[in-house]
């Protein structure tokens, strides 16, 4: 069981900057440390999709559309997850959800935060 809250969300003008953050609690089973982590976000009637992820071994991939503008990163000294934004633009409007993924797989653990909103204004 994890508990996941993100945070950092807001409005921002095309070009600018944001940084989301996720806090873990509640964590049974494992440590914070042990879980896959990652951002996803889904716009206006899309689908959701992934943005990037980061392993406990600190490998990270990236979805194509970031293209060098977001970094993830994770404190697993403090629980907690990290997307810097940089650039932004208007197609990157969308709810951001922080996920964990437990080190026993998804079908044993797979946990969501709440979302935080991200508007980018042309």
């Amino acid at each position: 069981q994890v508990q996941l809250v993100e945070s950092g969300g807001g409005l921002v003008q095309t070009g600018g900057s944001l940084r989301l953050s996720c806090t873990a609690s509640e964590i049974s089973g494992s440590m914070f440390s042990d879980y896959t982590m990652g951002w996803y976000r889904r716009a206006p009637e899309k689908s959701r999709e992934l943005v990037a992820w980061i392993t406990r071994s600190g490998d990270i991939n990236y979805a194509d559309f970031v293209k060098g503008r977001f970094t993830i990163s994770r404190d697993n000294a403090k629980n907690a997850l990290y997307l810097q934004m940089h650039n932004l633009e208007p197609e990157d409007t969308a709810v951001y959800y922080c996920n964990a993924e437990s080190p026993l797989g998804p079908l044993i653990g797979d946990y969501w935060g709440q979302g935080t909103q991200v508007t980018v204004s042309s």
